[in-house]
């Protein structure tokens, strides 16, 4: 089962409201919000011996690239509403 076919349902409401690019940048803002608080949850348990109460290096990473990734997909979204 691809992306499309797993999200039908938040991809259509989305696209609905907001046109089909748009739409499915949203979708994949709410995906990277998710995984975001999962990796987050994560970091938790996963703490830096170094420096207690930080995540480890590898989590810190990936939380860096998802936040990233959403400043990305978000730009891109508000690009395209400023157009309209």
């Amino acid at each position: 089962m691809d992306a499309l076919d797993k999200h039908r349902q938040a991809l259509e409401v989305h696209e609905t409201m907001m046109g089909s690019g748009p739409g499915r940048l949203a979708v994949a803002l709410d995906l990277l919000t998710d995984a975001l608080a999962m990796i987050g949850q994560h970091g938790v348990y996963c703490q830096s011996t170094r420096m207690p109460g930080r995540p480890t290096l590898d989590i810190a990473m990936v939380l860096e690239q998802i936040g990233d990734a959403k400043e990305l997909v978000q730009s891109v979204i508000e690009l395209d509403a400023t157009k309209e």
